[in-house]
């Protein structure tokens, strides 16, 4: 019985993307139907706000002057950096990336006059809340911006840092929001759920890009493989024989040489006597 083959990355990554997209779905509904679950976010709020000038500044790195600008600089790096490499899409990782901050509120934004849902006590009444804009904002413009930029890393701990910086970025403007009242709890990890699956989604568009750069690679290497199955082999002479044959019987008489010379004869009485 043949072992059944593993899933690969790219169909872990689907089946992950289920569980927010799930989530996101969930809290939605909460907040439209005014369900239970707001009960423990209001409770949650309240614990948690606490306005001030720290919380302000970190909820601001989620505005659009601060977080669009990152992604642009690191979009036009990795641009022209393909190009100079030769790239024949150059363009297309640092196109995706915009394009996925661009659907960002064409999505939040019919969602929040949908759900219509006011905002704290510590801001002034309104609404249309939910999704938060700052946190799917800064999500994708960071998230965004280090994915298109790994690639141009050169080392795993280049790497891991900037996925650990981007990842920071996204928790403090979260926390931010959360502790000076701009946003609920539900409001912010609604984001992080839809941001998920936007960002597991460029994920895959940039490996399909990916396999597509390797792919003059391997026909190359393809073509190679089918002109040396096509090259005749050359016939040359052939090599000596090494082994060791013996030409004539070993009871055949050997040829008549002449009479022997006196020198060659043996003494028959033996070494020491005189003749």
């Amino acid at each position: 019985m043949s072992p059944r083959p593993r899933p690969g990355p790219r169909a872990l990554l689907l089946g992950l993307l289920g569980l927010p997209a799930l989530l996101f779905a969930l809290i939605t509904w909460q907040v439209a139907a005014d369900g239970p679950l707001l009960g423990v976010d209001e409770r949650v709020s309240r614990a948690l706000v606490h306005p001030d000038r720290a919380s302000e500044l970190l909820a601001d790195l989620g505005n659009v002057p601060v977080a669009v600008p990152v992604l642009v600089l690191v979009a036009a790096y990795v641009a022209g950096r393909r190009r100079a490499v030769g790239e024949a899409r150059w363009w297309a990782p640092s196109v995706a990336a915009l394009a996925l901050l661009v659907l960002v509120p064409l999505i939040v934004v019919p969602l929040k006059e949908w759900t219509d849902r006011p905002g704290t006590p510590a801001v002034p009444p309104a609404t249309g809340y939910y999704p938060s804009g700052h946190t799917a904002t800064a999500a994708v413009a960071y998230g965004s911006a280090v994915l298109i930029l790994l690639p141009w890393l050169r080392t795993a701990l280049a790497r891991r840092l900037a996925v650990a910086v981007s990842a920071l970025l996204v928790l403090a403007v979260s926390f931010g929001l959360v502790r000076r009242g701009y946003h609920w709890p539900l409001d912010v990890v609604a984001s992080w759920c839809l941001c998920t699956v936007l960002l597991g989604a460029l994920w895959l568009f940039l490996e399909r890009e990916r396999e597509r750069e390797r792919e003059p690679e391997r026909e190359r290497g393809r073509e190679r493989q089918r002109e040396r199955g096509r090259r005749p082999r050359q016939s040359g002479a052939p090599s000596p024989s090494t082994r060791t044959t013996r030409t004539s019987a070993p009871t055949a008489p050997r040829p008549y040489r002449g009479a022997r010379k006196p020198q060659d004869t043996p003494n028959a009485e033996g070494p020491g006597t005189p003749l």
